[in-house]
């Protein structure tokens, strides 16, 4: 509820923002009269209506401001993101890093696999586990990405014991031989 709540202030901030930002440019290039914008001034200085609803809506503005600039620099005073388990003794927190690093683990077993980097998603089913791979080039990539699905299941399963619904294998590259011969200057 307080996302949506936070969503809903940027989006009032953002129209009115965008309103005086347009205001303010067709004043610039005269499209609004000088006497328009000079009485609705006046009309701010003497006018209590008028006043009493500028007024407002700038405080409006400001406090939607302020909430806005206290969210973008506030630091993430709670729990890093991770899979809650319950238990008959109590409560069980896997963090997604401790997560990866198993599926990191697990694929990196596998012959011919270089750089890998993992994503954990939790979706209704269990874990959604994405790895990315460089491969050798020398490994027949159908075999070596189905090694790396069945091993990362069965290891995350049988560590964590939370089921993984899926296990997505992107291959980025191939490496490139490192064997370049330096010329000697004598």
């Amino acid at each position: 509820m307080a996302k949506f709540f936070d969503r809903f202030l940027l989006l009032l901030f953002s129209l009115a923002s965008i309103i005086a930002l347009v205001s303010l440019l067709l004043s610039a290039f005269g499209l609004i009269p000088y006497d328009t914008a000079n009485a609705f001034l006046i009309n701010v200085y003497r006018d209590e209506a008028t006043a009493v609803a500028f007024i407002t809506c700038s405080v409006i503005l400001l406090l939607i401001a302020v909430r806005m600039l206290i969210l973008a620099v506030r630091t993430g005073g709670g729990h890093a993101p991770s899979i809650d388990q319950r238990t008959e003794f109590g409560d069980i927190r896997i963090s997604m890093e401790t997560v990866e690093n198993l599926a990191l683990k697990s694929a990196g077993r596998t012959r011919g696999v270089k750089d890998l980097k993992s994503r954990v998603k939790v979706i209704q089913a269990g874990l959604d586990i994405e790895i990315r791979t460089i491969v050798d080039g020398e490994t027949s990539i159908p075999v070596m990405t189905e090694e790396i699905q069945a091993a990362v299941k069965e290891h995350i399963e049988e560590i964590t014991g939370i089921p993984v619904a899926n296990v997505s294998v992107y291959v980025a590259n191939v490496v490139q031989n490192a064997h370049t011969f330096k010329s000697r200057v004598e």
